[in-house]
């Protein structure tokens, strides 16, 4: 009996952990601003070489489409877990917390990181995001 007691409370609080682990949405979009804070204060002051050059953009677009849309969507608006590239909040953010972030990742929330992609690229995608509006 007391043995049949202890397996009940162990699933009892195994389905309380659950309930209370699963309480957040695993579909809803990450908060942007939030996991752009994690990048450090310094790559807020990195320059984009390719700002402004229409044709870094035109190749980030490609780059986006090869690597991004699959979650982000053809028109950036996310979807799932893939928070819409057209919020404010990256829309307003500094080049350099772009490029860390795509550098970065984050895998807990899904985003891959691209390090195995050359600056170049990464600033090319920068240079897309930012000319989205």
């Amino acid at each position: 009996m007391r043995h049949g007691i202890a397996i009940l409370i162990g699933l009892t609080c195994f389905f309380a952990a659950l309930a209370v682990g699963g309480a957040k949405d695993p579909k809803k979009a990450a908060e942007p601003q939030s996991e752009l804070a994690h990048a450090p204060v310094a790559a807020r002051s990195w320059k984009n070489p390719y700002e402004g050059r229409p044709e870094s953009a035109q190749a980030g677009n490609l780059l986006f489409d090869r690597h991004c849309a699959q979650c982000h969507g053809a028109d950036g608006k996310g979807h799932g877990k893939a928070p819409n590239l057209h919020a404010p909040p990256i829309q307003s953010a500094a080049p350099g917390t772009l490029f860390w972030f795509l550098r970065n990742g984050n895998l807990k929330d899904g985003m891959p990181s691209w390090s195995n992609l050359p600056d170049q690229q990464l600033w090319q995608l920068v240079s897309f995001l930012q000319a989205k509006e």
